[in-house]
């Protein structure tokens, strides 16, 4: 009987070799940071895919190792990514980082983006959001989660964005304030009249908020109303909720599929969700992830992109400029 064929001992696959529709497939499903900062550096043939805009027509920003990227600029890496996709730009998702500055390159680059996720963006003003969103008129999908937003960009946004389906506006509960402020509710009942999806974890909206975005969101199949603890939620209102949705949360429903931290915040130190390591003192912690102090003997030319709101082509030698 004649025995099967058997790969040397010791030697598997050679990645390389695969197709490059193949691998461009793969690689797509790596996060930009993956890509940037190991998958092009493989080869050649893996750096030409990368390269490709159409690799870039989504691009996610999400830190996942915080420990493992401290030495990297992730809002330099941003707009290299943004280069890369030559305005075919259609989502992308900044945690963790991020100025007004960049929210300007972003949108000044990419006329066509449809989904946008700002979390934990700290350095992102009300009048930041408020001046790009003009420049969003394709916009359908929003999330905005523990950013320090008022109403007021909401509004801009809004009347701004026709567009937009689905719009995600979390942030966490505080059990040391019993403020009750329907003003978020009201920017999104006065401008967001075809929403069909909204999440609105942790907000202080009272019932006659949310009769607000009932009576004027009429196209609203999709709503999350979990630890908004202000509303009270009985009879004729909860029968309207329930109607009118598809898919329901009340405040007191599980948070076990929920994305972040949802546990109740008894601290008035922490409004933006999150961790405990996060609230340490410099003293206790090596780095501070939104503040990086820049070191004297850098040797890389960091600055890339800085200065300028304009795009600008991506350079062959242009493979990480974002190491600090």
């Amino acid at each position: 009987m004649a025995s099967s064929a058997r790969p040397a001992p010791g030697r598997g696959r050679n990645w390389t070799e695969l197709p490059e529709d193949v691998t461009a497939s793969i690689l797509s499903r790596l996060g930009a940071i993956e890509i940037l900062t190991s998958a092009q550096m493989v080869c050649a043939t893996w750096y030409n895919i990368c390269k490709d805009p159409l690799m870039w027509c989504t691009v996610d920003l999400r830190d996942l190792d915080h420990q493992k990227h401290i030495h990297y600029d992730l809002e330099k890496m941003c707009r290299h990514a943004v280069d890369r996709s030559s305005g075919n730009l259609v989502g992308i998702n900044v945690e963790d980082f991020g100025s007004d500055e960049l929210l300007k390159y972003i949108t000044n680059c990419s006329s066509g983006i449809k989904r946008l996720r700002l979390v934990r963006c700290d350095g992102i003003t009300n009048e930041g959001l408020a001046k790009v969103a003009s420049k969003l008129p394709l916009l359908e999908d929003l999330e905005i989660s523990y950013c320090a937003f008022s109403h007021e960009p909401l509004e801009v946004v809004g009347s701004s964005c026709p567009l937009l389906k689905s719009f995600k506006f979390n942030n966490r509960w505080y059990r040391w304030s019993d403020e009750e402020c329907d003003d978020d509710a009201l920017a999104i009942a006065g401008t967001m009249h075809d929403l069909r999806h909204l999440q609105l974890f942790g907000n202080k909206l009272t019932n006659d908020g949310l009769l607000a975005i009932l009576d004027h969101c009429p196209q609203l199949e999709s709503l999350d109303l979990r630890q908004c603890f202000n509303l009270k939620l009985g009879g004729k209102l909860r029968r309207s909720c329930a109607e009118q949705m598809k898919k329901l949360w009340f405040p007191d429903d599980s948070t076990l599929d929920y994305e972040f931290d949802s546990a109740i915040d008894y601290h008035e130190d922490n409004a933006f969700g999150y961790s405990d390591i996060d609230l340490m003192s410099d003293d206790d912690k090596d780095y501070d992830f939104c503040n990086r102090k820049v070191e004297d003997d850098e040797e890389y030319d960091f600055n890339y992109g800085s200065g300028s709101d304009d795009c600008r082509e991506v350079e062959d030698n242009d493979v990480y400029p974002w190491i600090v």
